[in-house]
């Protein structure tokens, strides 16, 4: 994954709510072009953000069904809406909502505020791509054990 855009999940309630966060940095490379002398985190990049949480919901609903092989993919972006420029040095909390999730795929609802202001929001759809590459999959853990505990050994998502 070139662009992780997640810097921590803050709470994973699967099937219900995962919260996370994105703190921008201008050290990130997309401000290199967008915009120089004006820096702005792209739309798309907070719409990825917003997918990345979600698609760890769903991964982990699936995976409390017995599921350990199924990675989330986005498919569709509805009713996406900015309401506030997002520049280096904010910090954006991101929240996703389960609305469905089975094998074939997912929906879910999604928010990034800043200062608890919405920033954004979106209703993202995902279908699932089953994964059964070892390597594949433990790099997948340890992702998101990173993104849950801040290191990439034990916790809980390596027991899954």
């Amino acid at each position: 994954m070139r662009y992780v855009l997640l810097d921590r999940i803050t709470s994973l309630e699967p099937p219900e709510f995962a919260a996370g966060v994105k703190c921008v940095s201008l050290a990130d490379d997309i401000f290199v072009d967008h915009f120089p002398g004006h820096p702005v985190m792209p739309g798309a990049l907070i719409l990825e953000a917003l997918a990345q949480l979600g698609g760890v919901l769903l991964e982990a609903t699936l995976r409390q069904r017995g599921r350990t092989d199924l990675h989330a993919l986005l498919t569709m972006v509805d009713k996406a809406k900015f309401k506030k420029l997002v520049r280096p040095g904010d910090r954006l909390e991101l929240e996703a909502l389960g609305n469905h999730a089975s094998e074939d795929g997912g929906r879910v609802r999604t928010s990034a505020r800043l200062d608890g202001e919405l920033a954004a929001e979106a209703e993202l759809t995902f279908a699932f791509a089953r994964v059964t590459e070892p390597k594949l999959l433990e790099r997948r853990r340890e992702v998101l054990n990173i993104w849950l505990t801040g290191s990439s050994e034990g916790g809980p998502a390596t027991s899954s």
